[in-house]
Order: C-alpha cells, then sequence, then structure tokens
C-alpha cells in the first residue's frame, strides 16, 4: 500500500521542482516530506524509495529537454 501513496505523492510535487537554466534539479525533498507527513504517508518509506524515483525522472527529462534544444520536442 505504501508504495502506492508514494506514488501518488510523485503525481502532486510537480510545483516542488528544483531547477535551473536548462536543467532539473530534482524536487524540494524537504516539501515533499512535509506533504507526505500531512497526507498521512509513512515518511520512512517516502525517504527510502522517492530519491529512486527522482533520480529517473530528473534523466528523463532533462534528456528531452536536451532533446528540445537540438530540435526534437518535450512529449509532456
Amino acid at each position: 500500500m505504501e508504495g502506492w501513496q508514494v506514488w501518488d505523492l510523485v503525481g502532486r510535487l510537480g510545483g516542488q521542482l528544483r531547477v535551473i537554466p536548462g536543467a532539473l534539479l530534482g524536487w524540494d525533498m524537504g516539501a515533499a516530506l512535509a506533504m507526505a507527513n500531512a497526507l498521512g504517508i509513512d515518511t520512512l518509506i517516502v525517504a527510502e524509495l522517492l530519491p529512486e524515483i527522482e533520480a529517473v525522472m530528473v534523466r528523463k527529462l532533462n534528456e528531452q529537454m536536451e532533446g528540445s534544444r537540438d530540435g526534437g520536442t518535450i512529449g509532456w
């Protein structure tokens, strides 16, 4: 059950992104943990799972942004 709760949390973190010009750095983990706590999600589970999901998300979105600079499009 906790895995699904973390996945739901991921969908809510769109406004909690840390970015610099030209690159996505990741989520604001303080805000993510606060949101998890407010939603009643076990923060230990969030702290274990979210960094793994974040790493994949950052890599894929940065690849898409790089492709859009080379003439491709971002598929958001």
